[in-house]
């Protein structure tokens, strides 16, 4: 099957998400373009049968701002055309779901073009929670979508939360984020774990995001002061974004600010969890929480907000525990109770891990889409798994 899959270029879960799937679709035999501004974030090397396409936006005087919509219309179009697609499949509504609208009427239009591909939209998160909730793009994008040939969602509390958001009566099938569980697992490295959790240390908490207020980075360093109370641990702030330097000051103003350290953001974030105890994540949204499945598949349990879905991946009291998003002393309770605790840690990592195995696998997740795909498209296939480079 020939797939186009458009997807934002920078750190960020649907980013992330869409170009893992774009790998894996194209290991298992399929030829996949991903359309984006940039390289995405995760791209690596070359991998047989994935190509990438760069959306090139021209900026005219005449316009006040980047014409992104269009140029990525028309590039969808020429690949569309040239590679013969039949699905392009847009990650995160806003705006993608509607460049592909545009891009599927263009096509439509012309008498040129044998072959219209199938517009497939996933959502996210704060694409719908967030912007797409705003009213000055609110009836786009719910037109966008209910125009989209399928529509998913990465959990139940999203699918919701889009039926209660925005005027969509559509049907939308929930298939979750997944990783790669040969590569995501905890390899430790004790020099690493000695580079952060020197002599006299005896923790390590991490926290990973883009660092924008809907994650709660002040908060994630109150927590962690509570815990360091406690317990001698150290706080990595793995990311970057707005609210980074608030959160450095809130470890200042603690006094704890030789605790916390901000690693900036990393391509990888498999070493760092590999040597962490524990993951905060007291977001005030989480429609998913794809940070929180990567530090469970290291073996890590994950102390979050019970906001949206994370309980749809997080199993509280089992592997991690929930608490509202305003109970700080909840949280820094439960850090301090798993972490000096030793078989309930073994326990809640041995679960974190296996629940990402049932449940998150790549293997187990990406048939879900070709299934999807094949259903829209009215196509068998079969996956051949193409060799790696």
């Amino acid at each position: 099957m020939n797939i186009g899959i458009v997807c934002y270029a920078s750190v960020g879960g649907s980013g992330i998400v869409a170009t893992e799937l774009a790998k894996c679709l194209a290991g298992r035999g399929h030829e996949v373009h991903l359309i984006s501004a940039d390289p995405p974030f995760r791209l690596g090397d070359y991998q047989p049968g994935l190509c990438f396409h760069r959306v090139n936006t021209p900026a005219y005087p005449l316009f006040r701002e980047p014409q992104y919509v269009i140029s990525l219309a028309t590039r969808i179009v020429q690949v569309a055309r040239e590679f013969s697609l039949d699905v392009v499949h847009a990650h995160y509504a806003v705006p993608h779901a509607t460049a592909a609208y545009l891009a599927k009427q263009i096509m439509m239009a012309s008498a040129a073009v044998e072959r219209v591909p199938r517009i497939i939209t996933t959502l996210h998160g704060t694409d719908i929670t967030l912007v797409g909730s705003d009213r000055s793009y609110s009836e786009t994008v719910a037109f966008s979508i209910a125009q989209s040939d399928g529509v998913t969602a990465v959990s139940h509390s999203l699918k919701a939360d889009t039926y209660r958001t925005l005027a969509v009566e559509r049907d939308i099938e929930v298939i979750p984020n997944f990783l790669d569980c040969k590569v995501h697992r905890r390899i430790y490295n004790a020099a690493l774990r000695a580079r952060y959790c020197p002599p006299g240390c005896e923790k390590i908490i991490v926290h990973v995001s883009n660092f924008r207020p809907v994650k709660r980075a002040q908060a994630v360093v109150e927590v962690f002061a509570r815990i360091a109370e406690k317990v001698s641990s150290r706080l990595l702030l793995v990311g970057d974004g707005p609210d980074l330097g608030d959160a450095m000051d809130t470890a200042r103003r603690l006094g704890i600010q030789k605790r916390v350290e901000a690693v900036g953001e990393q391509d990888q974030v498999l070493p760092l969890l590999s040597i962490a105890d524990l993951f905060l994540l007291p977001s005030q949204q989480e429609s998913f929480g794809l940070a929180a499945l990567e530090a469970m598949a290291c073996e890590v349990p994950v102390i979050a907000s019970r906001v949206g879905g994370l309980d749809e991946v997080i199993e509280d009291g089992v592997t991690g525990f929930l608490h509202p998003p305003e109970d700080v002393d909840g949280m820094a309770a439960s850090g301090v109770r798993l972490l000096t605790k030793t078989e309930l840690h073994r326990s809640f990592a041995e679960e974190a891990r296996a629940t990402v195995t049932g449940k998150f696998c790549s293997d187990l997740v990406v048939p879900m889409y070709e299934r999807f795909y094949a259903k829209l498209v009215d196509r068998e296939f079969t996956t051949s798994k193409r060799a790696s480079a």
